[in-house]
């Protein structure tokens, strides 16, 4: 298991979602809409739809927000939704994927290839960077439940593959096939994670300098702000000397 890691700034700057929170339980309602669908209305009974409620929580979603997703689903409510993922690559060339869910491909298609253009990147072709990540699960908790051993131990106990913690949070990494037994097994001992979802770990990382820095991070910000995007991953680190100089 890995030490310490920056990947709160390899996935994405986490102020971005967290000043508009209305977008956010959007794009939560969305998912936990889309999970009920494709299985049980029952969190006991779905994975993917427990993980989905999960986040919701940790973000203080409202109990009726949740109920009313799930209910869009049961009533057969609610657009179509599909999940795309695109690949590119952003200023000082590092790889990016971007998982959306939406219900009109074209709009998606058409805002991600403009925010690419528009802040220093270019959209490629499916898999065009997905082989230089690996597909696993990530849980998250804050810093708050305890210090890097005990839950290095915790996560050990419970089948994790690696953790890295900061004086933010505590990663946990799992297989992506085990992901919800992992989360079973730290709630039990050390309580609910603040996310847990499949994501996208970047076999190697990009050092991005300060030239490059403000433009990538404008893009990632670009594409969080789409309401047909989830998540956007990729993998670049922005140093701490950097992030302060752009404030």
């Amino acid at each position: 298991m890995a030490g310490h890691s920056k990947f709160k700034n390899i996935m994405h700057r986490k102020g971005a979602q967290d000043k508009k929170r209305s977008a956010m339980f959007s794009k939560l309602s969305r998912e936990i809409t889309v999970a009920a669908k494709m299985g049980m209305p029952d969190p006991d009974m779905n994975p993917r739809l427990r993980l989905a409620v999960n986040a919701a929580k940790a973000q203080s979603m409202p109990k009726d927000n949740i109920q009313r997703a799930i209910d869009k689903a049961t009533k057969g409510e609610g657009d179509n939704y599909e999940e795309i993922r695109y690949e590119g690559y952003g200023p000082g060339g590092v790889a990016i994927i971007v998982e959306a869910l939406t219900d009109n491909r074209n709009r998606t298609a058409t805002n991600v290839r403009t925010a690419f253009a528009k802040n220093g990147g270019n959209l490629g072709a499916s898999g065009a960077v997905s082989h230089g990540f690996d597909r696993m699960g990530l849980i998250t908790y804050p810093a708050s439940v305890g210090d890097a051993e005990k839950i290095f131990e915790a996560a050990l106990d419970a089948g994790a593959e690696d953790v890295s913690s900061n004086e933010d949070e505590h990663e946990i990494w799992t297989a992506m096939d085990s992901l919800h037994e992992v989360v079973k097994a730290l709630e039990a001992s050390i309580g609910a994670a603040d996310s847990a979802k499949l994501a996208w770990k970047p076999q190697t990382t990009v050092e991005v300098d300060e030239a490059n820095a403000a433009t990538l991070l404008k893009l990632v910000d670009t594409l969080d702000d789409d309401d047909d995007v989830q998540t956007v991953w990729g993998n670049y680190e922005v140093s701490d000397a950097v992030m302060e100089k752009l404030g």
